[in-house]
């Protein structure tokens, strides 16, 4: 094993997950919002973790998710004793774009380019998952591997892990956050733990025409396909004002969208820039009506994930 250097600064991507249907093996990432970590290798034991945002993570390593996803790391790699982790969060825990996963894979690049990149992408992704246990009970990687592969991923298993990339066409994306928290772990909680068959069938069927529609830049079968009969019904519950901005967001031209991971926040893809700004200010339009305070960000998808900076 060979050490390349001895410090490095990522950027992580925001990501979205499900993509409607695909719930938990569907994911990409986007390249707004993110997060950026400072990894140095220490000759002290464990995970050191300096934050410099507001979020007031924790700092013990085994209860924060990017302390869990290094410690995993370590265990493979008893050459090294450990690191010291400087995390500049921008975004906002609980938003439902993927914090944690830019956490968890963010840093598990960062430790494997000072590795002179030991380990392949499918080993970072399972380091990266014992960062997503901690932030919500289960190992899941539809955040995590469009963060570390970059694009669009489809997890076709967990167990044994297989990940495939999917080519995407350029799409933008739109994605609002309304100022509440939905927390992963109680937003599975409130899920049906048994599906009739005729809605097991339909979601199948958008799973495989979402696939196909990204593979071959078909925008009708993308849109046709971003339909979810078995999660959205009961997650939409907790995001107020969501239909009213589906609805009118594919009016004004967008191809569909909905929840991003387990929410609050709401994506909707735009085969145009001025599509999705328009998209964006219905978005606005909704909450202010509401009277909740929300973010907006427009953007694309992120084809490269994980980036290190220097």
């Amino acid at each position: 094993m060979q050490i390349k250097q001895q410090s490095i600064t990522v950027s992580s991507p925001a990501t979205v997950a499900n993509i409607v249907c695909g719930f938990d093996i569907l994911g990409f990432a986007i390249n707004q919002p993110e997060d950026f970590y400072t990894l140095t290798i220490s000759d002290t034991k464990g995970v050191t973790i300096i934050n410099e945002d507001n979020f007031n993570l924790p700092l013990k390593a085994e209860e924060n998710v990017a302390g869990a996803a290094l410690l995993a790391f370590l265990e493979a790699v008893p050459e090294i004793n450990g690191f010291t982790l400087i995390s500049k969060k921008q975004i906002k825990p609980g938003s439902g774009i993927g914090s944690s996963a830019a956490s968890a894979a963010g840093v598990v690049v960062a430790a494997n380019f000072l590795l002179n990149n030991y380990f392949n992408q499918l080993d970072l992704v399972r380091f990266a998952m014992f960062g997503e246990k901690v932030a919500s009970g289960v190992k899941h990687a539809d955040n995590i591997a469009p963060a570390i592969y970059g694009g669009v991923t489809l997890i076709r298993s967990i167990f044994p892990l297989d990940i495939i990339p999917i080519a995407a066409p350029d799409l933008y994306v739109t994605v609002v956050h309304p100022q509440i928290e939905v927390r992963t772990a109680d937003a599975r909680q409130i899920l049906k733990q048994n599906v009739l068959l005729k809605d097991a069938i339909k979601q199948w069927g958008n799973i495989a025409g979402l696939v196909a529609g990204f593979i071959q830049h078909d925008y009708e079968l993308i849109s046709r396909s971003l339909e979810d009969v078995i999660i959205e019904p009961v997650r939409s519950i907790l995001i107020p004002g969501f239909y009213e901005i589906k609805n009118k967001c594919k009016e004004v031209g967008a191809l569909g969208g909905g929840i991003s991971g387990s929410g609050p926040s709401i994506f909707m893809l735009s085969k145009t820039k001025d599509i999705a700004i328009a998209v964006e200010n219905i978005m606005k339009e909704v909450y202010n009506a509401i009277g909740l305070d929300y973010y907006t960000h427009v953007t694309t998808i992120n084809q490269q994930g994980v980036k290190i900076i220097n």
